[in-house]
């Protein structure tokens, strides 16, 4: 089988992926583990900002979609969910043109010659990243799901993965070499590199904190606040219809795993802390033995040798509701169907 059969059985298998979507990946099938590396980070970087709160971007429980629920959705959730995945995209697609992993782009090619900033002249030189050709592959590929669809949902997720997308390219910054005698900078070789995506994961966190209710306008268009008294949304902020559920409990309707298990911080009094983790249900507590390093030291030269210590500590979980182990439209009917008739 030739390479463009081979790539053709490879797409069509790829599950979740819409016709255009398709299309890109037979077109740029070496893209498609480039879109795969991305989907880690984003999913990890999920994980990190969302992992003292009780809904924590885990995405798979019992070969349950929980995240696709959540996505079904329009909650502030949903919306940081699109704008991180977006952005996911276009960081994975940046690096890989940089690293020469893929036939259709390179390092920025607009970054040549001679420029000037604070500091003085210098020269493009290196490998800058060609984040505008990962910005419009990311949109073609990500924003496809949502072209099909011109309903408010669709508006909202294009709007989301947008200000993911600008999210990146917010932190690209400039770095340089210095040439010249004894390290002088008479000469600079500069080039553009995107931040850590931990930068990019901080910054849609504070969107999502700071994230604008809104609805619909008349003509279908477009937004406006649903209160009156917040700011309209610019590009860079994320916008929302729902109000997000509790996440106390577990509920497939919403995607929720519910907080029953998990750990919570007994003298916190944010979001992780075992009153508000636990939704007033109250937590149980363990104490475990773990090994630790301690009496580290450093050694000439160069390594630091530790002891293992043995560290006593309370661990705090959040108690199981007393209501069914899932709960959902279907099983909440169900157990109002049992009690109304004693069965």
């Amino acid at each position: 089988m030739g390479a463009v059969g081979s790539s053709r059985v490879m797409c069509d298998n790829v599950p979740g992926l819409v016709s255009r979507q398709r299309q890109l990946c037979r077109r740029h099938p070496e893209a498609m583990l480039s879109i795969g590396r991305g989907v880690a980070a984003w999913t990890a970087e999920c994980q990190h900002q969302f992992r003292r709160h009780r809904w924590d971007c885990n995405a798979l429980e019992r070969g349950q979609r929980l995240l696709g629920r959540v996505l079904l959705r329009s909650s502030r959730e949903s919306a940081f969910v699109h704008a991180i995945s977006s952005a996911g995209v276009v960081f994975a697609i940046t690096r890989a043109c940089s690293q020469g992993e893929l036939k259709s782009c390179s390092c920025d090619p607009k970054k040549k010659g001679s420029a000037k900033d604070s500091k003085g002249h210098f020269d493009w030189g290196g490998c800058s990243d060609n984040i505008d050709y990962g910005i419009k592959f990311a949109r073609a590929f990500v924003d496809a799901k949502e072209r099909k669809g011109k309903d408010a949902r669709a508006l909202m997720n294009l709007h989301n993965n947008r200000a993911g997308r600008k999210a990146v390219k917010r932190f690209l910054k400039q770095e340089c070499k210095c040439h010249g005698v004894s390290g002088s900078c008479t000469l600079r070789t500069c080039w553009l590199a995107m931040a850590d995506f931990r930068r990019t994961g901080d910054y849609l966190w504070k969107k999502y904190n700071g994230a604008i209710q809104v609805v619909m306008n008349q003509d279908g268009t477009g937004f406006t606040v649903a209160n009156k008294k917040f700011k309209k949304p610019t590009k860079n902020d994320l916008v929302y219809f729902e109000s997000s559920p509790d996440y106390c409990i577990r509920d497939r309707d919403v995607g929720s795993l519910g907080t029953a298990g998990r750990v919570c911080n007994q003298t916190s009094r944010g979001m992780d802390s075992c009153e508000v983790m636990c939704c007033g249900r109250g937590y149980d507590t363990a104490r475990v033995s773990r090994v630790t390093k301690c009496e580290c030291k450093f050694h000439w030269c160069c390594a630091v040798r530790c002891q293992d210590c043995l560290e006593v500590v309370d661990i705090h979980t959040c108690k199981a509701p007393k209501s069914p182990a899932w709960m959902g439209k279907r099983e909440n009917k169900k157990r109002r169907n049992i009690n109304r008739h004693g069965k």
